[in-house]
């Protein structure tokens, strides 16, 4: 049984519909990015997913747990981690902790404070005010507090804003050791490297649902396979060579590399070496060109303009 299933998910605000129809499944122990500009709907999905606001029209199964009817049960088997989240300055972090997890009925506040504080690295600070915190370790304690119920599946939006290089680093090691502990795990974020990083799958929205895919099947589907042969010197006879070969797309020239477009890079790639040895060419390297996800992500949202043009 998928941990989220979304079946035509769509809100309106007004005249303005900031989610349209959107349908996906997310795989129990999957950690999924969600991508998109802003204003394309990220931070309304997570709010409809997490029983914070209802559908226009649609619903969601999240933990097993229909949205827009059984939202008591769902808040205890989910985790929230919002781009704000509200913690208490004034309050030590032990005390903010053992004071989210009184909402919980049955949960031992005491321990599972000590048990999140010790998981996120912030056991030695536990007396001190939250307001002597630096944004990191706020953030840190925030996902600690999201933590607490032992949710079945966790919603982080943007978990790594605004902070610096070291504390986002952090923050995505402790993400990843969550993904370890097969959680659940559904990201929205503008990073593309901690969405590479992280996740199974990445899904990229425009209100509407662009793409929904792991990376590379992605990038399969939006770009030809491309090897990149490093040489001392390209001569036209290895021009003539390559391009004369019946599974060659397009050979381009770039200073000394030799980039060439083939059908099928993993069998393909022999031949394609014999030809150019056999014509002459001297090859010092041969690699395989990997787009990157950003190059994924704005391919797919021109891809998405156009369709909307």
């Amino acid at each position: 049984m998928p941990a989220i299933e979304s079946y035509g998910l769509t809100r309106n605000f007004g005249q303005i519909t900031a989610v349209e129809d959107l349908n996906f499944e997310v795989a129990e122990g999957e950690i999924l990015a969600f991508l998109g500009p802003n204003g394309a709907g990220k931070t309304t999905t997570i709010r409809m997913l997490a029983g914070i606001i209802a559908a226009t029209s649609g619903y969601a199964i999240v933990a097993g747990h229909r949205t827009d009817k059984d939202i008591d049960r769902l808040h205890q088997d989910i985790g929230l981690l919002t781009e704000a989240p509200g913690l208490y300055d004034r309050l030590s972090a032990r005390r903010n902790l053992e004071y989210f997890a009184g909402f919980y009925p049955g949960l031992d506040s005491v321990a599972q404070a000590q048990k999140y504080l010790k998981v996120v690295g912030l056991e030695e600070r536990s007396e001190d005010r939250l307001g002597t915190f630096s944004k990191g370790m706020k953030q840190r304690l925030a996902l600690a507090r999201a933590l607490l119920p032992e949710p079945k599946v966790l919603f982080l939006d943007e978990p790594t804003s605004g902070l610096d290089p070291e504390a986002a680093r952090e923050v995505r090691e402790l993400i990843a050791n969550l993904g370890r502990e097969a959680r659940t795990i559904f990201i929205s974020t503008h990073n593309l490297t901690e969405a590479e990083q992280l996740c199974h799958r990445i899904a990229v929205v425009r209100t509407r649902m662009v793409a929904l895919d792991s990376p590379e099947n992605l990038r399969q589907r939006l770009f030809q396979r491309e090897v990149v042969i490093q040489m001392e010197s390209i001569t036209r006879q290895v021009l003539d060579a390559v391009t004369g070969l019946s599974f060659v797309r397009k050979a381009v020239p770039e200073g000394k590399d030799l980039v060439v477009e083939l059908d099928d890079a993993l069998s393909q790639r022999p031949e394609l070496v014999k030809g150019i040895v056999d014509s002459g060419g001297r090859i010092i390297a041969v690699n395989e060109r990997r787009h990157s996800l950003e190059e994924i992500y704005l391919n797919l949202m021109r891809e998405a303009g156009h369709e909307k043009a």
